[in-house]
């Protein structure tokens, strides 16, 4: 026990003193779990040998990490999933595993009679990282643009897909069909408890303890657990029945709650699994380090071929069916977790596993600068995919500053978010004779077509760009508004923006918004004619709202509010 104590300690250690370096370097922690755990394991520094710790530490990591990727799986979201991420997952998620085990097989990896390298190495190469897409769209904040939807969404179904090889790993030793069948009835079995219970046994339970923060902590990990022995007991993986733990009690009406309570007990687990993954690895011979570039190679192509074509083919423009398969472009730690089972049931060799380790710190490390510096990526592959002959949408689009009559929009509407959408939704109700003196440019494909749906003129291209502006008509415009805030701007700044706007159009009035008080004076000085502030606007709402709760009328304010949004139907909703 001593010993136990003692390697989970220096792991810990290891864990949060590389952790730190890992965040001044900007780089993700998992790569600093892995490294801190290859220096502190038996192939380095040898401060923990005992290979029954290391096996325990990496076992209790994965059945955390994997039921609070269970509780994070929104079941509801990807039933929701529009034909556009529902059909890129499909190119993506199955295109990539079939590509990735016809390469593999092609290369002499063995697929069948006991060895399956080609099969993990095919599938190891179609999953992203989660953590590291996350960690790096959240700082960027494109979470809620459509590239970085249509990227959660595939990392969603690619969830899914796991799921689904976790029910026949088991059995990839006997793919007859009856053990198949019955592979698949242990996970019914399985799957259908595990919901039965959670839809009508834990909602109960919980209700009774949700004041008592440790009990709801101890009954969400007594429900991991239970999961866990049950898939034993069906001759399935623990690591399964954790997952589908985590699935099914994410759509109980307490998984908030408990995902909040288990998070940082999750965290402390997740960074064992890692720091034991890394002690597992052995310094790389060169067969290992060649695999490794040769599977990140094939990651990244494979990813570009499998992401870009079904998105472009539905017509979502060169920007936004280059960004996402950029985002996806690593490998995942689902990946390494899966490499970890395989060498467990004897279905692929060690090398192959630490390959696939050292791939994923090299793609995380690449990859998280790509995504860092998308923008500059996805321009400069957009002109050379153009200067090729590719089609981009702005090839059939009418310039704004012709609607086809050869007369000129006076309003041209510079980007187009969510304050762009209320004011279009505004103007089609309350004055459609202003509206037609209004013209969009922006790139985002949804918009384009929209827009373009409902008889409204716009541009398709990039606003960051001169010749964009220029080809837009900007020179011949009265009024120029900008209401993308700068934190979604791409490239530039509205500050920025409003300089080229006046440097080409001297005479037209210039709105721009402001994030903080001290940007109105600098857009000012920029040029601008009239500075929004949201926060202003929003700030009068609420003390409208605060009078009319003090003096008994918030119902009267609501009923506004609800005729304001009856049958509204706008762009962005």
């Amino acid at each position: 026990m001593h010993s136990l104590l003692f390697d989970i300690a220096v792991c810990t250690i290891a864990a949060w003193v590389l952790g730190v370096v890992a965040q001044l370097a900007r780089q993700p922690v998992i790569l600093a779990y892995l490294v801190g755990g290859f220096l502190v394991g038996p192939s380095v520094m040898k401060l923990v040998k005992s290979q029954e710790s290391i096996e325990t530490i990496s076992e209790l990591g994965l059945i955390f990490l994997l039921f609070m990727i269970g509780l994070e799986i929104d079941l509801k979201k990807i039933v929701r999933s529009g034909k556009v991420i529902l059909a890129s997952a499909g190119s993506q998620i199955l295109g990539g595993a079939i590509l990735g085990i016809l390469f593999f097989l092609l290369l002499g990896f063995p697929m069948g009679q006991g060895r399956w390298d080609a099969l993990y190495l095919g599938i190891a190469a179609a999953l992203s990282s989660t953590v590291i897409i996350v960690k790096v769209l959240y700082d960027k904040r494109e979470l809620d643009t459509l590239p970085g939807r249509v990227t959660l969404g595939l990392l969603v179904l690619q969830d899914l897909f796991v799921i689904l090889f976790l029910a026949v790993q088991p059995s990839l030793n006997d793919l007859r069909i009856g053990v198949l069948l019955l592979s698949i009835a242990r996970v019914a079995v399985l799957v259908l408890t595990m919901f039965l219970v959670s839809r009508y046994v834990l909602p109960h339970l919980f209700r009774y303890i949700a004041r008592l923060p440790e009990l709801v902590l101890v009954g969400a990990l007594a429900w991991c657990f239970f999961g866990c022995e049950l898939a034993e007991q069906l001759h399935l993986s623990r690591e399964m029945g954790a997952l589908v733990a985590g699935v099914a009690l994410s759509t109980f009406p307490y998984a908030l709650d408990v995902t909040a309570k288990v998070t940082s007990l999750r965290d402390f687990f997740v960074t064992l699994f890692f720091v034991g993954l890394g002690m597992t690895i052995p310094i790389p011979t060169w067969n290992v380090i060649g695999l490794a570039l040769l599977l990140c190679a094939f990651t990244v192509v494979s990813r570009i071929a499998t992401t870009f074509p079904p998105l472009y083919w539905m017509r979502q423009g060169i920007r936004a069916s280059a960004l996402p398969a950029l985002n996806l472009s690593q490998v995942s730690e689902f990946s390494l977790v899966l490499m970890t089972l395989g060498v467990a049931a004897g279905h692929i060799s060690p090398d192959i596993k630490n390959a696939a380790s050292f791939a994923f710190v090299i793609l995380a490390v690449v990859s998280t600068f790509a995504m860092t510096n998308s923008d500059a990526i996805a321009r400069w592959l957009t002109r050379r995919l153009k200067s090729f002959g590719l089609r981009d949408l702005d090839a059939s689009a009418t310039p704004a500053d012709d609607d086809g009559d050869g007369h000129g929009a006076r309003i041209l509407l510079l980007g187009f978010f969510r304050t762009a959408s209320s004011l279009i939704a505004d103007l089609e109700r309350d004055d459609p004779d202003l509206l037609k003196e209004i013209a969009v440019v922006d790139f985002n494909p949804v918009v384009f077509a929209n827009l373009t749906a409902r008889g409204i003129k716009v541009q398709y291209g990039d606003i960051s760009q001169r010749e964009t502006l220029v080809h837009a008509g900007i020179e011949k415009a009265e009024i120029l508004v900008s209401s993308i805030p700068d934190f979604l701007l791409k490239g530039s700044t509205n500050e920025r923006l409003v300089r080229q706007l006046r440097s080409i159009n001297p005479d037209a009035v210039i709105i721009a918004p402001a994030d903080t008080l001290a940007d109105v004076a600098q857009l000012y000085e920029a040029g601008a004619n009239y500075v929004m502030l949201s926060r202003l606007t929003e700030a009068r709402d609420l003390r409208e709202a605060l009078t009319s709760a003090l003096s008994g009328q918030v119902d009267t304010k609501r009923a506004e509010l609800a005729a304001r949004l009856d049958g509204r139907a706008e762009v962005l909703a």
